[in-house]
């Protein structure tokens, strides 16, 4: 790491021990380091420190380590930042979900400092081997979407929407086909305020699809846990 700007490291970690034995390692290796063992108080301070990769202890108090990695994916500056689980729980099925909330790796207590350095640098190089650039105009069915034009049409027919509404469609489209919880909604494109409700979320899905005319029946209601926006026409858009 000569001339460049040291890639930034987050470790989240409610034990400081933990969080000091790393920081020491990292920064002998040149990162730029910050350490939190508040896990509220993480999300914050990514935010502002807009880390290259964050390192995320899974069993903390109040808020654990699959929540937060869950609010990093959900957020539109943070989403693509690598995330290396540290945790005593090393079961398969406790792998299995922290692979399927977006870690990178998982790495299991007591580990070796020298291991972790490792794994960071090495899934820093893959990353910057390349990273395609995020697709700036969508399209699905009959629906365009230009993001740098912040404009939609429908069959060719501009369509206009709040800033709100084109934040969800955008946030739906580009995450076709999967699923996307209410909370995951509201951290993404309310910025996770909390004096909004979920239903809140409804009645702006409801006038994006008053908005979509025919293409309406593309965003899929999924009963007790979100929406999505599917390829093919489902044959009803329930509310």
């Amino acid at each position: 790491m000569t001339d460049k700007k040291p890639k930034k490291i987050l470790v989240v970690d409610d034990e400081s021990d933990v969080t000091e034995l790393l920081a020491y390692h990292l920064k002998a290796k040149g990162f730029s380091v910050e350490a939190v063992n508040n896990p509220n108080s993480s999300i914050g301070l990514a935010r502002t420190f807009l880390p290259d990769l964050v390192i995320l202890d899974v069993m903390m108090p109040e808020l654990n380590g699959i929540q937060i990695c869950r609010m990093l994916r959900a957020d539109p500056k943070l989403k693509r930042v690598p995330v290396i689980f540290l945790t005593a729980k090393a079961e398969e099925s406790d792998r299995i979900q922290g692979f399927e909330t977006g870690a990178d790796d998982y790495i299991p207590k007591p580990f070796s400092a020298k291991e972790v350095v490792l794994r960071v640098q090495s899934i820093l190089r893959r990353v910057n081997e390349g990273v395609a650039e995020e697709p700036r105009r969508l399209q699905i069915g009959q629906i365009a979407l230009d993001v740098d034009r912040h404009e939609v049409a429908i069959n060719g027919q501009p369509v206009e929407l709040t800033a709100t509404e084109f934040k969800l469609l955008h946030l739906l489209m580009e995450r076709r086909g999967r699923v996307q919880t209410r909370e995951h909604l509201l951290i993404n494109v309310w910025n996770y305020e909390t004096e909004i409700e979920t239903r809140t979320v409804d009645t702006h899905v409801r006038r994006l699809r008053e908005k979509l005319g025919a293409e309406a029946d593309r965003i899929e209601t999924i009963r007790g846990v979100g929406y999505r926006i599917a390829e093919r026409k489902v044959e009803s858009c329930p509310s």
